[in-house]
């Protein structure tokens, strides 16, 4: 079984992560890193490090709060989340907090396959105006 003390200093060094320190992402990360979540799917570390300076650049608060490490095998976890984040354009600037899981490999103390899981409406698509109302509306009439 995975070490439990790997999964806990990733998810640590994960959360510490801001748009001044994105040197944490070569101490986390393999340099042939795999990452992917519903709206995007990055190859390399130099190509995982543009798509988080991006992402740092669009908003104005980001925050992962880890909830529960799971290691699964003798290289995989499951990471529980709630990501709590602020966009000038979205919600009227208000937080946005939405849960989800990673599933992510580790390979020689470092992570080489990252998974996210989550509801992209729930990020991105409900908040952006008119359309969030569709979604939401449809959301509705489906359950």
């Amino acid at each position: 079984m995975i070490d439990r003390s790997l999964i806990a200093n990733f998810a640590q060094r994960f959360a510490a992560i801001d748009r001044d320190n994105l040197d944490i992402l070569e101490q986390i990360y393999h340099s042939e890193v795999h990452f992917s979540d519903p709206i995007h799917d990055v190859f390399g570390l130099a190509a995982l490090h543009g798509y988080c300076a991006n992402l740092y650049e669009n908003v104005s608060a980001l925050h992962f709060d880890f909830t529960q490490l799971s290691p699964i095998d003798d290289e995989q976890a499951l990471l529980c989340w709630t990501m709590t984040y602020r966009h000038p354009r979205l919600a009227g600037g208000r937080p946005i907090q939405v849960p989800g899981v990673s599933q992510v490999w580790f390979r020689e103390g470092k992570a080489y396959r990252h998974i996210d899981h989550y509801d992209a409406g729930a990020l991105l698509y409900e908040h952006v105006p008119v359309l969030g109302t569709l979604i939401r509306w449809l959301k509705r009439r489906m359950t």
